[in-house]
């Protein structure tokens, strides 16, 4: 009986002390997000880390959700021109980094874009999906512009009223807020996925890597274009092809190049971008895929961003990767 118990006790420590995986998701920022995590023995348990996880989730959404009218961003944008509001350093973090993608692409990237988002119907404060007509376009396109915006320190002021939308970069910045979270609390591999936004590090208790499906952008179904490994990098997809409208035989997505007022007209269907940053990464495969297929390749190639540009072609698509895409895949 002695001998049977103590075999019994090293099999249930010996259990113990083996790696596991652990799962968990749920709602966030109108979609989800998903967490797997391997628990080393006398790791943070499924709850800790969750709980974890979702105090980031609460407060990316009190922060940056233009869909509640108490968050930080709302309360920006109701703001009369000439007025300013303290920021939070995170926050002009982000306000920063977008007026960077802003400049960069000549301002076809623009946080202040909103207005046109609900003009066209596809904003917080759309009613309906439709082309507007030239007055509303013009009267729209005077509140938009990343020039009208000014940091003085902590406070951010605006010379017009502009309002701010960050649902190109908040997910990516989500990310990476709850993989440096996961790093203190002493997890070394996840993969972590907020509204298809996600950042994959170490690897899976079996030993093997995590591995990221590239989709084709098909609006009938989802089809894996390409699988690829992913250790210490973020992965970020861009796309036209699940918000849109069609309107006279035209095809209107939420892609929009504020320099035009109005969503992009071009081929390129689906971007995606590698990086160690997710914020890098959801920034950058949004602006590649305002840009279009030409201007977007030439800047991917000359800032060394790991991208893949997916082209509509007569029969299917066309796949374009960068130098610094392949070199990504192979660790370099």
């Amino acid at each position: 009986m002695r001998k049977g118990l103590l075999l019994t006790l090293m099999f249930l420590v010996g259990c113990d002390q083996a790696p596991s995986l652990e799962r968990f998701g749920g709602p966030t920022m109108g979609s989800s997000y998903s967490i797997q995590y391997v628990r080393e023995p006398g790791g943070p348990s499924r709850l800790e880390v969750q709980e974890a996880v979702e105090a980031i989730l609460r407060d990316v959404d009190e922060h940056y959700s233009t869909y509640r009218g108490d968050s930080a961003v709302s309360r920006f944008n109701q703001l009369q021109a000439g007025q300013c509001q303290a920021l939070g350093k995170d926050m002009l973090a982000l306000v920063g980094f977008g007026q960077q993608l802003a400049e960069q692409s000549q301002g076809a990237f623009d946080l202040t874009v909103e207005p046109l988002l609900d003009l066209w119907g596809f904003g917080p404060q759309a009613r309906q999906e439709q082309v507007p007509d030239p007055l509303q376009l013009a009267q729209a396109r005077q509140r938009v512009g990343y020039h009208h915006l000014r940091i003085d320190g902590d406070i951010l002021c605006k010379d017009a009223a502009v309002e701010l939308d960050f649902n190109s970069i908040a997910a990516g910045h989500a990310v990476d807020l709850i993989a440096e979270r996961l790093g203190a609390m002493g997890v070394a591999s996840f993969l972590v996925e907020a509204t298809g936004e996600l950042k994959a590090v170490g690897r899976k208790p079996d030993g093997g890597p995590w591995r990221v499906a590239l989709e084709l952008p098909r609006e009938d179904r989802q089809v894996a274009r390409q699988v690829i490994a992913v250790d210490g990098l973020a992965v970020s997809t861009s796309g036209d092809y699940r918000h849109y409208f069609k309107d006279n035989g035209r095809r209107y997505s939420h892609t929009f190049d504020a320099r035009l007022g109005r969503p992009v007209e071009h081929d390129l269907a689906a971007v995606t971008v590698l990086d160690a940053s997710a914020l890098q990464a959801d920034g950058y495969s949004t602006l590649l895929l305002i840009l279009g297929p030409e201007q977007g390749w030439d800047f991917a190639v000359a800032h060394g961003i790991a991208a893949v540009l997916v082209t509509r072609a007569e029969g299917g698509f066309v796949s374009r990767v960068t130098p610094a895409f392949e070199r990504a895949l192979k660790g370099e």
